[in-house]
């Protein structure tokens, strides 16, 4: 018995021994695929339509196995390996799936989905972009079709209309955001209007580690116009014009930033007032202008396109479409950049992608590094996770860091590096952590007379044919973050070179320019070569200087250790990258069980309005209510102008803008609870405790103050045949709307060292 089975069946999950009874299942297979292969194509998409009918799970499972390889070597020429049907095993289990980059997980999940779909059930395959939502949906149509599925995709792009009918799919294909965001907008139904997305059933994660924890805690955003927001252009010329040395204070880990003694003299005087009085909104102002300075930074964090801010999504080295930070370090950046600040709007609701997920009956995954992130899996979701073999062994050879002084010695040495492989015609794949380090290698590279393709925030539009031809002999690419690309290297490919003769070169070698804060996103680059059985090499460059490395202050007493090139061959030194690495998955983790706490009592509070709230749309509940505070006198003059039908529809429609009201009011005190509550620590409060004490009593008043502002309105409105002039009375609803992400609240250790500072100045 093999590892992969010995772990698939350690006692205590079930899961794991449900998964094992399916890989000893191999001669049934191959039986029951003798059997199908003699079907028709009608004959085989009649029997996928029963194969859920009868029998136990495990039987149904396994004939839809072989059914589901015949359809794909069918329907689009690809029959499924052993591991790529265990894989579609740990699916319908309800398990995360880690499978390598190139061992097709793409057919697994829609193998998988079409599963579920066939027991009746409706299935969301969310990935991390539109791009590979739609790709994906087009490359597994013919299954689809020839298992008798249904399937759809929906994009940023598609209009309404068109994206209410993919939702009547029995399978749809969305990246997380725009379902997310559809889920906001059906938030707001009014009277007759129906759900865009009816049911959140079973989801399937693709790259669920990105998905389910690195960006588990980004809010999705529906705002409503309002005016525009003007920044504190004279507190970011002040901050400007503080000296970093002597009025600045960065913190080790390089994740907040506040004024010194002298700072608070100089930021003081230039206000002429008392940051630390009653004004707080000018510290906070102060505050968000230190960190837009000196802790986020043009070309790696955002870049500048067209005069507007363009946040680069850090796990992918991507635009992050739509997204920008909370409204008042989006506006401090704008400021600094010179920018016209941009409509912030009001915001209407907001939902972490955890939340989102956590809406779903059944949620299971696909990714390429799951066991790294087993434990906050199991944490935050209780997920399980099934590891499967790879089809064939790994050969890669990943070569021990090479760690060195400067950034300027490192990326000479890559150069290097790549300069001997490329006089081999071995291609190569360059990772790197930011736009402004992609295009500073790929200078270098052209000084060096070695071409370059250079995929970045900046231009991402050639994204699949770059990577495709990653593989080709003499190709050198260089592209940040690889997580999530969605096109597999293949050597040789697009070249007149076969794939025998890069392989002989000894394969792709991937280069990594610095280690992630996240093993995962370096083992997802390393995973790039030796796909399949495919030779290949890996090797990190790191240097002191790295963002990484600040992180840990005794790895500056290296630097003197590094010769001529920079190199520096101490094994405690080399020790200290994984440690630095660890801190880092640490300190995120910590970040997002923290979110958890905060959003959790919010995400409770919400559905309580949203079940109230279709209870009133409805019909359920509301006009009892209403009637009897308007007094029987009211409801006779109201009833005998118009009639009994007319009130309570106005009833409903002034009560479900009464809850909508309230609840922005509600969403915006939180987020202002939680961007101040760790001032709290002033007054030896917890954080967390305060917040839930301080939302739970301005919730307790939500449904009086909702029945007293509707009533306020039906006792002065007048009645037509129609009902109530809404906007007459001063309900209307935003002109227009529109979705955005943003980012976590990043001033909580911020605050924390101010406040730390007040204490130390009483």
């Amino acid at each position: 018995m093999g590892l992969l089975t010995r772990l698939l069946n350690r006692p205590g999950s079930q899961a794991d021994r449900r998964v094992g009874r399916f890989l000893r299942s191999s001669a049934e297979l191959e039986t029951l695929g003798e059997e199908f292969a003699e079907l028709t194509d009608e004959e085989l998409t009649a029997r996928a339509g029963e194969v859920f009918s009868s029998g136990s799970p495990d039987e149904q499972r396994i004939r839809y196995a072989a059914l589901a390889r015949e359809a794909a070597d069918r329907a689009l020429g690809e029959r499924p390996y052993d591991t790529q049907l265990t894989g579609l095993a740990g699916l319908l289990d309800g398990t995360v799936v880690q499978m390598l980059t190139g061992e097709g997980k793409t057919l697994v999940g829609a193998l998988a989905a079409a599963g579920y779909a066939l027991q009746g059930r409706r299935v969301h395959v969310v990935s991390v972009n539109d791009y590979l939502a739609v790709r994906d949906r087009d490359w597994m149509a013919p299954v689809f079709e020839l298992l008798g599925v249904e399937a759809a995709a929906i994009s940023g792009a598609a209009p309404d209309a068109q994206r209410r009918e993919s939702y009547r799919a029995a399978v749809v294909y969305g990246s997380v955001s725009e379902i997310g965001f559809d889920v906001l907008r059906d938030r707001f139904r009014l009277p007759g209007e129906e759900l865009r997305i009816p049911e959140r059933d079973v989801v399937i994660v693709d790259e669920a580690d990105s998905v389910l924890i690195d960006e588990a805690r980004v809010p999705l955003v529906l705002a409503g116009s309002t005016e525009k927001e003007d920044a504190d252009r004279a507190i970011a010329r002040l901050v400007a014009g503080l000296d970093p040395e002597e009025h600045i204070e960065v913190s080790e880990d390089r994740r907040s930033v506040s004024l010194t003694s002298a700072g608070i003299d100089r930021v003081e005087e230039e206000l002429d007032a008392d940051l630390y009085g009653a004004d707080t909104d000018r510290l906070a102002a102060v505050n968000i202008a230190l960190y837009a300075r000196m802790l986020v930074h043009r070309d790696v964090d955002y870049i500048v396109v067209d005069g507007e801010i363009k946040l680069v999504d850090a796990a992918r080295g991507r635009i992050a479409q739509l997204q920008r930070w909370p409204d008042g370090l989006q506006a401090a950046v704008e400021a600094k950049e010179s920018l016209e600040t941009s409509v912030s709007g009001e915001i209407l609701d907001q939902m972490t992608v955890e939340e989102l997920i956590h809406s779903y009956a059944r949620v299971c995954g696909m990714t390429g590094t799951a066991l790294a992130v087993g434990d906050d899996l199991r944490e935050f979701y209780d997920l399980e996770i099934v590891p499967v073999d790879p089809h064939e062994p790994v050969i890669r050879v990943d070569e021990p860091d090479r760690l060195y002084t400067f950034q300027e010695s490192k990326e000479r040495a890559i150069v290097e590096e790549v300069a001997a492989a490329h006089a081999e015609r071995r291609p190569v794949l360059i990772g790197t952590r930011s736009v402004a380090e992609s295009e500073s290698l790929a200078a270098r590279l052209r000084e060096r007379g070695i071409e370059c393709e250079v995929l970045n925030a900046k231009d991402d539009s050639r994204e699949a044919e770059i990577i495709a031809r990653a593989g080709r002999a003499d190709a050198v690419t260089v592209s940040t973050q690889m997580a999530g690309r969605g096109t597999d290297i293949r050597l040789g490919e697009e070249s007149d070179d076969g794939a025998a003769d890069v392989a002989e070169a000894g394969g792709l070698l991937v280069i990594g320019a610095g280690r992630y804060e996240s093993s995962r996103l370096d083992d997802q680059l390393r995973g790039r070569a030796g796909r399949q059985g495919d030779p290949g090499t890996s090797v990190f460059f790191t240097s002191l200087e790295d963002d990484l490395m600040t992180r840990v202050p005794e790895a500056q007493r290296f630097v003197e250790e590094g010769d001529e090139t920079g190199l520096i061959a101490s094994k405690r030194a080399a020790a200290l990258v994984e440690h630095a690495q660890r801190i880092a998955e640490g300190e995120n983790t910590a970040v997002h069980r923290d979110t958890w706490r905060f959003n959790e009592l919010m995400a409770k509070q919400r559905q309580l309005v949203l079940t109230r709230r279709e209870e009133i749309r409805t019909g359920e509940r509301g006009p009892e209510e209403l009637r009897e505070m308007l007094g029987a006198e009211r409801v006779s003059e109201i009833e005998e102008a118009t009639s009994a039908d007319v009130l309570d529809a106005a009833i409903r429609d002034v009560m479900l803008f009464r809850i909508d009201e309230r609840w922005v009011e509600h969403l915006a005190f939180l987020n202002d609870l939680r961007e101040g509550i760790h001032l709290r620590t002033l007054a030896r409060e917890k954080p967390h405790e305060a917040f839930n004490t301080e939302s739970i009593e301005a919730f307790s008043t939500f449904w009086d103050d909702v029945l007293a502002a509707a009533c306020d309105v039906l006792e002065e409105a007048e009645f037509t045949e129609d009902g109530v002039d809404l906007p007459a009375h001063g309900l209307k609803r935003p002109s227009s709307t529109w979705t955005y992400l943003t980012t976590e609240n990043v001033f909580g250790s911020d605050i924390e060292n101010v406040v730390k500072r007040v204490r130390a100045r009483r």
